[in-house]
């Protein structure tokens, strides 16, 4: 079917996009509804962990998908598609709470939700950068910091508004989410295209030293270390979103015991509101120091760092400190999101980039299921030691991700030797699709 023209501005092509992540992003604000969800239906930490995990694992699933099927079926109909879901999985969850059904809960927030978020998180990153094929990085950094600040729109935004409106009912909650994002996501998604043909032509005008077929780079020894070191960088940041509102809560009642519920859970929630600010600031903040300093260099440095503030907040009981201190980590978990589709296209070039990258994002979906479980398990295990537990199965997992890194490199890999072809292309002289 041929793609319809597009008159929209590349400006609102950028800001739908955006909105579009802004919205998705308000799943890093889960530790809003943790505490909550224990104390009123009774869950377990680890059973409640066990839906953000599932949410994580569908969303990084779904996105290996849609990265490989985007370049067929377009924007339009995924984005659609993942908002669909991604409300509906709101609807079904506010059902499950009515019902007290904990397994309807996971499917509808962790699996269907989930999924919409991975069908709809690739969509926007590929289409806004064939709209600014000059100025990509910073299109693309801009959309990818919405889904990092996405969670300071439902923290100290939607979510409290609409617990203060309804009497605190998580039922009526999670319905109204579930209208207000589908009145939202939908029409911004039903905007999207890719641009016209001539910025189309201009923007895929790249060396073409990619074989037909993906596989062989996925099967690479880059791909799979890129793979692991994203992984390490990801299950200790998310395992600290995940419990950030209930961390904090924690140790500002070892502070001062004297501060009522209510006042802990505000307080948990300026937290996740602050933290995202620094998960969207970080995407642009560390996307533009590796264009300076290199990918392989920025991911050091995020995981050496987080050692360092892992291994202070083992002993930290400040709660100003630890909250600084818990900014930072998202900072450097937003880091990551924001230099890995750069170092995937330094690496592996631009032509099978969707692919590889929809790919390694199941790193993601690795990750989502190691992080929330075990900080769940460590809660109600060993519920007066279960942080420094947490934070040092983070060193742990930082230092791995450091050793590995080390054997990375920011060259672009080639699996066969360059042609003619390749070369001329690579110079303008042959068009990409031509042959000599």
């Amino acid at each position: 079917m041929a793609q319809q023209k597009v008159l929209i501005p590349r400006s609102l092509m950028a800001l739908f996009c955006t909105v579009l992540q802004v919205c998705f992003g308000t799943v890093y604000a889960w530790s809003f509804f943790q505490t909550l969800l224990v104390r009123q239906l009774g869950w377990s930490f680890t059973e409640t962990a066990w839906a953000f995990s599932l949410t994580i694992l569908s969303l990084g699933t779904s996105a290996a998908w849609a990265g490989a099927l985007l370049p067929r079926v377009g924007p339009r109909r995924l984005a659609v598609t993942g908002s669909v879901m991604f409300s509906v999985g709101y609807m079904l969850a506010s059902l499950a709470l009515k019902w007290d059904m904990l397994a309807l809960f996971y499917v509808g927030y962790g699996v269907i939700g989930g999924a919409g978020i991975g069908l709809g998180y690739v969509t926007p990153v590929a289409t806004v950068a064939k709209w600014f094929p000059d100025k990509k990085g910073l299109a693309t950094g801009i959309v990818v910091m919405g889904f990092g600040v996405g969670a300071f729109l439902l923290s100290k935004g939607l979510a409290p508004l609409l617990v203060s409106h309804l009497a605190g009912d998580l039922t009526d909650v999670f319905f109204g989410l579930g209208v207000i994002f589908a009145c939202v996501l939908i029409p911004c998604s039903l905007l999207l295209s890719n641009p016209p043909a001539a910025a189309e032509a201009v923007a895929e005008q790249t060396p073409a030293d990619e074989s037909d077929s993906a596989a062989p780079y996925l099967r690479s020894s880059e791909f799979a270390l890129m793979w692991i070191v994203f992984f390490c960088n990801i299950a200790a940041g998310i395992s600290v979103i995940s419990f950030q509102s209930e961390l904090l809560q924690e140790v500002w009642g070892l502070a001062d015991p004297t501060v009522e519920p209510a006042t802990l859970a505000e307080y948990g929630a300026t937290l996740i509101a602050v933290s995202s600010l620094c998960n969207g600031v970080g995407r642009l903040f560390w996307g533009l120091l590796s264009d300076r300093l290199g990918r392989v260099k920025v991911f050091r440095i995020l995981l050496a760092s987080q050692m360092v503030v892992f291994g202070v907040l083992m002993t930290e009981r400040n709660p100003y400190v630890f909250s600084v201190l818990v900014c930072y980590i998202l900072l450097c978990f937003g880091g990551g999101f924001a230099t890995m589709p750069s170092f995937v296209l330094d690496v592996f070039g631009p032509q099978k980039m969707s692919t590889i990258y929809g790919t390694i994002l199941t790193a993601w979906a690795a990750a989502g299921i190691c992080g929330p479980l075990y900080v769940g398990y460590l809660k109600d295990q060993y519920p007066d030691r279960a942080f420094i537990y947490c934070f040092l199965i983070g060193i742990l997992m930082l230092g791995l991700g450091y050793v590995f890194s080390y054997l990375l490199s920011d060259d672009r890999i080639r699996l066969r030797r360059p042609t003619l072809e390749d070369t001329l292309r690579q110079y303008g002289i042959l068009p990409v699709g031509q042959s000599n």
